[in-house]
């Protein structure tokens, strides 16, 4: 009788452990019939796994606690689930989102720098865009070690800001991020555009200035070469840039905004002025992209010395004064 007893207590039990199994398997690999749905969900720094569980199931993610905290004992034992912020493109089976958050595959939030902005706009930029506060970005864009082997005399990073459109998880610091845009530029920046610059008895600064000129100047990809070849005539024969940007780029510094510059502007006293003073100023006035950076290294094979507005966004290049000054009349009554 107690040998009988004992088969049936294992049969019993065996059958038990069966369609747990069976159970089991379904819950953690089927995926629950719900409306479809994208949902962002956040894992703290050292939770626990009831705790994640708990709120995947309070969050509709995942139906009920029990199997994917058996998956994770059973499956991945020893591995931790990585804190940070995950969407969910629901439904979704247990063993899908279990496999997301053990693999790190953290939700990434995207923002486009454009070109041709300041370092405070783009502080400004990241802050209205709830990536990082002006205050942390400009004190992290002040450290200059990352740019130091290209760039010794750089204050700031201005000029090496790079524009594109960068993907940061939530809460990136504002190291992180101006690191980033930075290493984009290194990237950027390669071994052969180091050595033309070296073709150009320039430095990487002094290319990089001159861009970010170029960059404000014109806001036409096809018209940056002539005026990069303007800046070039101009600097080999030292005259003066007479670049407008400089200017206004000064008088922001000083925190002067300006929507239109006055002739009495011309005269303002700033190492930063191109009226006032022969050669590039003393540091980038933006951040310029690719383009800007390419034409100052490869301006065109032309020698005009002037460009004068056409108020349509174009401009008219002329290689002496005076078509630069018939050019002048001719746009300004037209405008």
């Amino acid at each position: 009788m107690k040998g009988k007893i004992l088969k049936i207590t294992i049969v019993v039990l065996a059958m038990s452990f069966l369609l747990f199994s069976v159970l089991f398997v379904f819950e953690f690999h089927s995926t629950p019939k719900m409306t479809p749905e994208n949902i962002l969900f956040t894992i703290n720094p050292g939770e626990a796994a009831r705790s994640i569980a708990r709120n995947l199931k309070e969050k509709g993610i995942i139906k009920k606690d029990w199997p994917f905290l058996l998956g994770y004992r059973l499956f991945y034992s020893g591995k931790s689930m990585k804190a940070g912020e995950y969407e969910f493109h629901l439904p979704v089976s247990t063993k899908g989102t279990l496999n997301k958050i053990i693999a790190g595959k953290i939700y990434l939030h995207s923002i486009t720098i454009p070109e041709g902005l300041t370092r405070v706009e783009i502080a400004h930029h990241l802050s209205s865009s709830n990536f990082a506060s002006e205050e942390n970005f400009l004190k992290a864009s002040s450290q200059t070690e990352i740019i130091s082997g290209l760039d010794k005399e750089a204050s700031d990073l201005e000029g090496y800001l790079f524009p594109e459109t960068y993907s940061f998880p939530k809460g990136a610091s504002a190291k992180i991020i101006s690191v980033a845009l930075v290493s984009q530029f290194r990237e950027v920046f390669t071994a052969t555009w180091q050595k033309r610059s070296a073709e150009l008895k320039m430095t990487v600064r002094e290319i990089v200035i001159l861009a970010s000129l170029i960059e404000k100047e014109t806001s036409m990809p096809e018209e940056r070469k002539q005026v990069s070849a303007v800046f070039h005539n101009r600097l080999n024969i030292r005259m003066k840039l007479d670049c407008d940007p400089t200017i206004i780029y000064a008088l922001k510094k000083e925190g002067r905004i300006k929507k239109r510059l006055l002739i009495r502007d011309l005269k303002f006293k700033s190492p930063y002025n191109t009226y006032l003073h022969r050669g590039l100023p003393p540091g980038p006035i933006c951040n310029p992209g690719r383009g800007s950076l390419e034409a100052a290294l490869y301006p065109a094979d032309e020698k005009s010395l002037y460009f004068v507005s056409k108020n349509d966004g174009s401009h008219h290049f002329s290689l002496t004064f005076k078509e630069h000054q018939r050019a002048v009349i001719k746009y300004r009554n037209r405008r």
